[in-house]
């Protein structure tokens, strides 16, 4: 496992996001950039459905075009943590596609470095033991800190009054992904929730370095997704944390808590 991080939507998205981005880059940092992932061309077009968790509808407003969105979403973001801690985790250049990219490709093996909206965390893993006891040290939970503290201070619901104001260039960007019958809100929450399931392991997490990368010594986490890998590196306090934003996230974009069915699309 090399450095790396994601968070999600417009805290995932603009604090994380998921949840987010901000914990989850440097880890894959040293590996090979993959293109982004999208439907295969020969699958066929999904039939046009409503979505499984429409947003509210918002007021017509003015916004800019998609591939010049990057000021106006950075006002917004900067509101919502201060201009101080956009520059120490965030880089501004396309920002709405970079963020739905890396939130869509979370549950999969890997992210495209190239697409990283965010900053590194700084310095290293920090690890205890050689051999058998290889593992993550107490120590390397703080790595994170003032990442979760930064998640933990936006207010949810301003938040979320972000995300869905700028919520069609998030579909549009969604759209020329690749996805022209599907709803960037609905996959949001399929990410938020695969997170939510990431696993809580007892007692320090096992590593084995093969070769120069760290890996997870339990094959079942070391076969996780990009994003359960991270939530996995951030120790458990911090996971627990970021899952709780998570649910407030999810709860204010869906109007549901988790485990609760939405409506059937019409």
């Amino acid at each position: 496992m090399n450095p790396a991080r994601a968070a999600i939507a417009v805290a995932v998205l603009l604090a994380v996001a998921g949840v987010g981005y901000f914990f989850f880059w440097p880890w894959y940092a040293q590996s090979p950039a993959p293109q982004a992932s999208a439907p295969a061309a020969s699958a066929p077009p999904a039939a046009p459905t409503g979505p499984r968790y429409p947003l509210p509808a918002e007021p017509a407003r003015e916004l800019p075009p998609l591939n010049e969105s990057d000021a106006r979403l950075t006002e917004a973001i900067a509101s919502l943590i201060g201009l101080d801690a956009f520059g120490r985790v965030l880089n501004p250049e396309s920002l709405v596609r970079n963020l739905v990219a890396t939130i869509d490709n979370l549950p999969r093996e890997t992210v495209a470095q190239r697409l990283n909206p965010m900053k590194p965390v700084p310095s290293v893993s920090v690890t205890q033991g050689t051999g058998d006891t290889l593992a993550f040290a107490p120590a390397n939970d703080s790595r994170y800190a003032m990442h979760v503290r930064l998640l933990e201070s936006v207010d949810t619901a301003k938040l979320v009054a972000a995300y869905r104001h700028f919520y069609p260039l998030f579909q549009q960007a969604y759209v020329d992904l690749g996805y022209p019958n599907r709803y960037f809100n609905d996959r949001l929450v399929e990410v938020i929730d695969h997170l939510l399931e990431t696993p809580d392991p007892k007692g320090p997490i096992r590593l084995v370095q093969p070769k120069v990368l760290l890996e997870f010594a339990d094959p079942a986490l070391e076969e996780a997704s990009f994003g359960q890998k991270a939530m996995l590196r951030l120790g458990s306090g911090n996971r627990a944390r970021v899952k709780a934003k998570l649910r407030e996230i999810r709860a204010a974009v869906t109007g549901l808590q988790p485990g609760e069915t939405p409506p059937t699309p019409r």
